[in-house]
């Protein structure tokens, strides 16, 4: 029997006991002992499984505004609901079977086998492997998957897709965009969300994807448009859902399936009858034109431009990133906008919300160069929900200079770090080490001090708070890496150091211009008295 992805258990989850278990998809709306987190091995397929759970629900049952929506927090469906939503497109998500299969291309394919192992976006590629240059990523690490996690690593990799080589296309966001989902916390910030309520909280307004038009949203349902020639891009349709955003197919593959004596998954452990031992790949795939997906930000590198999707830097998430993925990096002119939240994270924040409610943000996704992946982003972030539009800009703008006043304050200390160490150092890498390690120390001191002026806008009491954390976290990295050798440095080195340290204190005190550009532009607080007399008298 072939795989019905909308109707077999296959999707691994953690229940609200701690239990774990395969679900169908309509169980993600089960309220005895609810599924509350996602539970494959790898983080990938985790946030894509979000993905596709979200995109399933807008097909089937879109809220058509948000009073729709509201209704359907308020008294959600239970599983019986959900699959009768979902069973007009059954036949459209078999991984296996006679007919049209789930994200694989509409007819049998010319070319030769490829292992399943690669469909992973971390798998070395082809040439890594003949060049014998895979040490980080080995090839080779699993021959066989079970059905489940086949048809999860295709998901992820169709809506993902990196630069594959000549024909082979990325994803309608291009390789590794980032993907960002609203988490509301119904039961207060340390309680774990529903698996429902995080799904719900994402799905766009819409309409249901009407049966006989099935291949506008699942491309595999049709032969695919081939890109091979110049003006092949598919674009979104203004004029309907972007249902397609959520089942892109960029790549032309046909997975190879072998009957098996339960033999298990490489990857899962899980046994089943019918395996995946490879597929077949073919380029020149669909290729995305201009999509704006819901469930990613965008940015314009120009006022007027046509928005382009965000991308993962490899390293940590901070409240630097934060600016832009949940919320504008511009507030002052609405009309030069670089930086846009995701659309389901706009939706949220300005009409799902309630003020002050528990909610937060999940960022996730590869950080890519060009084909290689260098790492994989995850992160959850808090999110803040205001009464209205006034309120938000200034949200927005006390944001900005906080995030501005972190920037200066790292910066001073990666210059001043420079001069006290010098520059023929051999720990030339200290003065960005400290760095990273200054904005992990001020995380949580940014994230307080924006709640408290989520609440009270003009309050410089967390202002205050800001700088003061500021100067404490600067020169605690500076200290630590300065003072333990101090003593043994001639009488010079010494005298250098000590004077960077008083540079660091006086910018974060408020003198020189970029002192007062910390206190005034970015903090609103009034520079101190004793700087703006030094200020005067120099």
């Amino acid at each position: 029997m072939p795989l019905k992805l909308l109707a077999d258990p296959w999707i691994p989850v953690r229940r609200a006991s701690g239990a774990q278990s395969l679900i169908r998809v309509a169980e993600i709306a089960d309220q005895n002992d609810p599924p509350v987190a996602l539970d494959w091995p790898r983080a990938d397929f985790n946030l894509a499984c979000l993905e596709l759970l979200t995109g399933l629900v807008f097909v089937a049952c879109p809220p058509k505004d948000d009073d729709a929506w509201w209704d359907v927090r308020e008294a959600p469906p239970d599983p019986a609901a959900l699959d009768e939503a979902l069973a007009p497109y059954v036949a459209a998500f078999e991984l296996d079977g006679a007919g049209p299969r789930f994200l694989q291309d509409f007819e049998a394919l010319d070319a030769g086998p490829t292992g399943v192992d690669a469909l992973l976006i971390d798998a070395s590629g082809g040439n890594t492997a003949r060049n014998n240059a895979d040490l980080m990523v080995h090839r080779g690490r699993y021959a066989v998957f079970s059905r489940s996690a086949a048809a999860m690593a295709l998901y992820t990799l169709q809506a993902f897709a990196p630069s594959g080589g000549a024909g082979n296309r990325t994803s309608m966001r291009g390789g590794g965009p980032m993907v960002t989902l609203v988490e509301p916390r119904p039961g207060g910030e340390g309680a774990a969300p529903a698996l429902w309520d995080t799904v719900w909280a994402n799905v766009p307004d819409g309409r249901p994807l009407p049966v006989e038009r099935m291949s506008e949203a699942f491309p595999w349902m049709a032969p695919t448009p081939t890109s091979q020639t110049k003006g092949s891009e598919v674009h979104a349709d203004p004029d309907r859902p972007p249902w397609q955003a959520f089942f892109g197919m960029p790549r032309r593959i046909r997975l190879l399936f072998e009957q098996a004596d339960s033999r298990r998954c490489d990857l899962t452990g899980a046994a089943d009858a019918t395996v995946v031992t490879g597929f077949l790949q073919r380029p020149y795939g669909i290729n995305y034109g201009h999509w704006m997906h819901p469930l990613t930000p965008y940015y314009r590198q120009k006022p007027g431009e046509v928005p382009l999707p965000v991308h993962p830097k490899p390293g940590r998430f901070g409240y630097r990133n934060w600016i832009g993925v949940a919320l504008s990096d511009e507030p002052r002119n609405p009309d030069k906008v670089q930086r846009q939240p995701a659309a389901t994270v706009t939706g949220y924040t300005r009409n799902r919300g309630q003020p002050g409610e528990a909610v937060r943000l999940i960022v996730g996704g590869w950080a890519m160069d060009n084909m290689k992946p260098l790492d994989f982003i995850e992160a959850r972030q808090p999110l803040y929900v205001v009464e209205d539009d006034d309120r938000r800009k200034q949200l927005e703008t006390a944001a900005l200079g906080l995030v501005r006043a972190g920037e200066i304050a790292a910066g001073e200390l990666r210059m001043q770090l420079k001069r006290a160490i010098g520059l023929d150092s051999a720990d030339k890498g200290a003065p960005a080490e400290a760095s990273e390690a200054f904005f992990a120390r001020t995380e949580n001191d940014f994230h307080e001090a924006l709640r408290r002026l989520s609440i009270e806008p003009e309050a410089t009491a967390p202002r205050k708070a800001w700088r003061r954390a500021l100067m404490a976290a600067a020169l605690g990295e500076f200290d630590r890496r300065v003072l333990p050798g101090l003593t043994d440095r001639d009488p010079a080195g010494a005298e250098t150091a000590v004077r960077a340290r008083g540079r660091l204190l006086s910018v974060l005190s408020g003198y020189g211009k970029r002192g007062q550009e910390l206190y005034d532009a970015h903090l609103g607080l009034s520079v101190p008295e004793s700087a703006r007399k030094k200020e005067k008298a120099e």
